[in-house]
């Protein structure tokens, strides 16, 4: 009897032992990668149409969950939540996120777009930044073409407080509402921004495609914590899909054709004369970019002006995750 109670004491001790590396094991993947789609990251669409994700996880048992999102601040809510996983935004709206409290940082480049611009009607007055003053202009509030036109106005020596700011929920709803005469100006985005330009002659009365920050892929900090290797192989995955659309863009073409339900010229606008695939990192020069639009917006009071912008950056960015195949 002592003999066994000692059997079990010293088992008891050694199953208590192993019970924290059962737990860290169980712990070392994910039940489901939970990743967004969007019609503003092409990379996203021909991913999730040939299943590349799931193939690469199937083996381990993890599911793959795919959430549309219809803008920056849509995927930024979603990645706050905890709902997803990994989200795409412009850089911008990833920083402004960030310093706002939100818990993520940005982990991959997956487009160089010219996404926005400034739109008004074909037979609008409207030529220059300036003649939006005491217009109504419609935006999606958190979003790069809210930051755009923030830019613009100050280029301009204006303000938002010099426009009247019509806020939308999805981008689209901007585009509606320009077309249908409720607001003066769009702070557009494609591929809604080249459907009303090849559809209703909407004209782009003012672009700079560097003020454009970077299309950027963002994860949540404790996902990235708990599953690095994880989140190596999703990029790597990912790479697969950017190189893929590089070398097959009829492919890329016919598959957003399905996905949006767009024509081909629009498609052909949004994606050959407006979005480069040939970045990965997030490196130098989209940390630039999104420094650059950071400090502007403080100029413009939308980020307070005790915060260190500079540093916002840093803490923002982790490119540790892909490796460098520009």
């Amino acid at each position: 009897m002592t003999i066994f109670s000692r059997r079990s004491l010293l088992a008891s001790v050694l199953l208590a032992g192993l019970l924290p590396t059962a737990t860290a094991f169980a712990q070392d993947k994910p039940r489901e990668i939970r990743i967004d789609w969007a019609t503003y990251n092409p990379v996203s669409l021909l991913l999730k149409d040939k299943g590349l994700l799931e193939k690469e996880f199937a083996k381990d048992g993890i599911a793959v969950r795919w959430v549309k999102t219809v803008s920056s601040s849509n995927a930024l809510q979603f990645l706050n939540a905890g709902s997803i996983d990994f989200g795409s935004t412009a850089g911008s709206a990833a920083l402004v996120a960030k310093i706002n409290g939100n818990p993520i940082k940005s982990i991959y480049t997956y487009s160089r777009p010219e996404w926005t611009a400034l739109v008004a009607t074909k037979d609008s007055k409207i030529t220059k930044v300036a003649d939006l003053k005491g217009k109504k202009v419609a935006m999606v509030r958190g979003t790069d073409p809210h930051i755009f036109l923030v830019r613009a106005l100050l280029e301009a020596g204006l303000t938002d407080k010099d426009i009247t700011p019509v806020l939308v929920q999805q981008h689209a709803d901007g585009g509606t509402a320009l077309i249908r005469g409720d607001v003066d100006a769009w702070a557009g985005l494609d591929p809604m921004m080249a459907q009303h330009e090849v559809k209703d002659g909407a004209k782009l009365f003012f672009r700079k495609p560097e003020a454009n920050t970077w299309g950027i892929l963002n994860s949540r900090e404790e996902f990235l914590q708990k599953y690095p290797d994880v989140t190596r192989r999703v990029l790597a995955v990912y790479e697969d899909a950017r190189k893929y659309s590089l070398a097959n863009y009829d492919e890329l073409k016919k598959i957003f054709i399905a996905v949006t339900g767009l024509e081909g010229p629009v498609v052909d606008k949004q994606l050959k004369e407006r979005t480069g695939l040939t970045f990965n990192r997030v490196g130098p020069e989209q940390r630039e970019s999104i420094l650059e639009a950071g400090l502007a917006l403080q100029k413009g009071g939308v980020i307070k002006a005790d915060v260190d912008v500079k540093k916002a950056v840093d803490d923002l960015i982790d490119s540790r995750h892909v490796a460098v195949t520009n």
